[in-house]
């Protein structure tokens, strides 16, 4: 899109945020020494998740997370202030295609598939898809071992594509709904066996007051999930600025903190950094 550090995007009219949310949001996680602030008056639409503990989560007017802290450190860095947009996982190609978002940043793991519809810039994180289980849960110990279960994922994400491709669909059942709050609900109550996703956003479900001491972490890694910031695809002038913060997100050591301040609190080890770009 042109001149798009130049002026506030405008949301095409008429169309409608996906989960519940019908326009854009300013609200954003208190921020730290190390996340910059906007040098002007320009605002970037960003796509984000609403229902992920510790990586992305709405409550109110209000985003946190890991996701958001690094969408505000590359929005900073790039002059311009952030207006969130809610998107459902299934969404979010087609929200950067549609122009109704300028980027991504929703746990959206780079593939080959999605680098044919939008561009990436990062990687800024690695993670694994794993299973989450009722704690006293035995029979399920590793991933090999779902024969007769049933298995909850959110539709349009790489761990549902997953499921569907590597496991005896005659064996168990993948049951796909909207959100990832909506899956762990059914684990609690008993609906489903398990839920797959990433173990990131596992976790954090897993250490809110809610779940804790009730839900566990599989802690069986079976992918690699490897995220990154969506762009509109063509805009390579924005990739380059985007990973040109990326680096010096991780650099700075802001990246770190980020992670520490969000994720580290539910028992996640933090990673070492992926390379950019």
């Amino acid at each position: 899109m042109n001149s798009w550090n130049r002026r506030t995007v405008t949301l095409l009219a008429g169309l409608a945020v996906v989960a519940g949310a019908g326009a854009c949001d300013s609200g954003s996680s208190p921020t730290t020494s190390t996340t910059p602030t906007a040098s002007g008056t320009g605002t970037i639409k960003i796509g984000v998740s609403t229902d992920e503990p510790g990586v992305s989560l709405k409550e109110g007017n209000t985003y946190s997370g890991f996701d958001i802290k690094t969408a505000e450190y590359v929005a900073g860095k790039l002059g311009l202030t952030p207006q969130w947009v809610p998107i459902a996982q299934a969404d979010r190609v087609s929200a950067l295609q549609s122009g109704e978002v300028e980027m991504v940043v929703a746990t959206f793991s780079i593939t080959d598939e999605r680098k044919q519809q939008v561009d990436f810039a990062g990687p800024y994180f690695v993670a694994h898809q794993d299973l989450l289980i009722r704690l006293n849960d035995q029979t399920i110990t590793r991933p090999e071992r779902l024969d007769g279960k049933i298995l909850c994922s959110v539709t349009g994400t790489t761990s549902a594509a997953y499921v569907q491709s590597h496991y005896d669909k005659a064996k168990i059942t993948l049951r796909e709904v909207p959100s990832f709050s909506e899956c762990v609900r059914n684990l609690a109550n008993g609906d489903v066996d398990a839920v797959t996703t990433d173990d990131l956003i596992l976790a954090g479900f897993a250490a809110t007051p809610e779940y804790k001491g009730i839900l566990k972490v599989l802690g069986f890694g079976f992918t690699d999930e490897t995220y990154g910031i969506g762009i509109k695809k063509g805009n390579t002038d924005l990739v380059t600025k985007v990973n040109g913060a990326l680096k010096e997100y991780i650099s700075s050591g802001a990246w770190k903190q980020a992670l520490e301040e969000t994720v580290a609190p539910s028992g996640y080890k933090i990673p070492n950094p992926p390379t950019v770009g």
